[in-house]
């Protein structure tokens, strides 16, 4: 089990730095507007690349089904990892359908982002627990994580879309909300750098903390600048926390993620300065060249198939499935569980998308920036609400 576990785990490594590599050869396409064969070798390349990284990570999910004996999407991690996994799988088949190499620019970057949001939950293989002993399981949680996944397209391309065609040349709302989107992207890639960087010097930091009248310890990978609620540091010659965390925040290592959380702006705010700093304009204004030879009606066509598609998947998997499975685990299809609620958001988001588009004709700016919302209730779900809310998804 042990060896099947660590093959798994260079597997997703290798998966990662894969993706990571590919997505410089797409930005190359994206910077020589003048040689065609070269735009296209380095187009090939990186679909090649992101191919060869798409099986590691197969190998990755099949070598941890084997050794934990059940389908590695029971715990967030395994959940996180699955969806990044599933926002590539969309990009290769839309890639050969398109022949968009500028997807692959936008796309796989966040696919790394999920995945290293995803090394923030505890690895380890645990037995499921008896509401999760059920076929529904697998059929429930890898639906919605497709469906999602799909979504998710649609707004890396709706993101493309947006920094394509607004008008750069001049302030507005417009561009601070694009900016702030952008922003937002950089803060996920400050804390996969500051995860790396602290994960190689192997830096530890152990607290203390009561929950439930039960004493527990937890594990920071981050100078604690928030402790757990009430928590003690347990670990010499490390930095000490600045506050505690607010007692309300609830979850397992509550206080750790939210550590992780302040750390990932922090770095953010650093990257975003440096960054207008180097280019000495907004960062949309920086790319928008780069991106002239797409065709906004092209990107506007991918984005609204992508939700398409992906919402009947969403349904299926996060409407349906979900409260068959609700009925045998615990006796009621509904139940108002903070999970439920927001699956149930991201419902009607995406039925409202579709009815604006079909009905009332919101086509290309419009339908753009709804896709960018969606994306960020789908975002919210899976990180404010582990994070913050409880209720009977909190065994995640």
């Amino acid at each position: 089990m042990d060896t099947l576990l660590n093959i798994s785990s260079t597997m997703l490594l290798v998966a990662f730095i894969l993706y990571l590599l590919a997505t410089f050869f797409f930005g190359a396409t994206i910077r020589d507007k003048r040689n065609k064969s070269k735009e296209s070798k380095a187009g090939t390349i990186g679909i090649t690349i992101t191919i060869i990284g798409f099986l590691a990570q197969t190998v990755y999910f099949i070598t941890r089904w084997i050794a934990s004996g059940h389908v590695p999407v029971s715990n967030m991690f395994e959940f996180v990892t699955f969806f990044g996994m599933s926002i590539v799988l969309g990009f290769i088949i839309l890639y050969f359908i398109y022949k968009m190499s500028v997807l692959g620019v936008f796309a796989l970057p966040i696919a790394l982002i999920v995945i290293a949001y995803a090394s923030m939950f505890p690895t380890e293989v645990s037995p499921l627990v008896p509401s999760l002993q059920s076929y529904w399981l697998y059929i429930h949680v890898t639906t919605v994580s497709i469906g999602e996944a799909i979504l998710s397209i649609s707004f890396v391309v709706g993101l493309i879309y947006l920094v394509r065609t607004i008008d750069q040349t001049k302030s507005s709302k417009r561009t601070t909300w694009l900016e702030i989107v952008l922003f937002s992207l950089l803060i996920f890639i400050g804390f996969s750098l500051i995860s790396v960087i602290f994960n190689v010097t192997g830096y530890s930091a152990q607290f203390e903390y009561t929950a439930n009248n039960v004493t527990m310890t937890t594990e920071y990978q981050l100078p604690a600048i928030v402790s757990p609620y009430e928590g003690v540091l347990i670990t010499d010659g490390v930095m000490q926390p600045w506050f505690d965390a607010p007692s309300w925040m609830h979850g397992a290592d509550a206080g750790r993620k939210f550590n992780t959380l302040i750390w990932s702006v922090f770095v953010g705010l650093a990257l975003y300065g440096l960054l207008r700093l180097v280019l000495r304009k907004r960062i949309g204004a920086a790319i928008q060249p780069k991106l002239m030879k797409t065709k906004p009606d092209l990107l506007d066509e991918i984005s609204y198939r992508a939700i398409a598609i992906g919402f009947p998947v969403f349904t299926l998997g996060g409407i349906i499935f979900a409260s068959i499975w609700a009925q045998e685990a615990w006796g009621r299809f509904w139940g108002w569980d903070p999970k439920e609620v927001w699956a149930l958001v991201t419902f009607f988001f995406y039925a409202a998308f579709l009815h604006l588009r079909l009905s009332r004709g919101w086509h290309g700016e419009k339908s753009a920036w709804l896709a960018v919302g969606g994306f960020a209730i789908i975002m919210f779900n899976l990180i404010a609400v582990n994070l913050v809310l409880a209720g009977l998804h909190s065994y995640a």
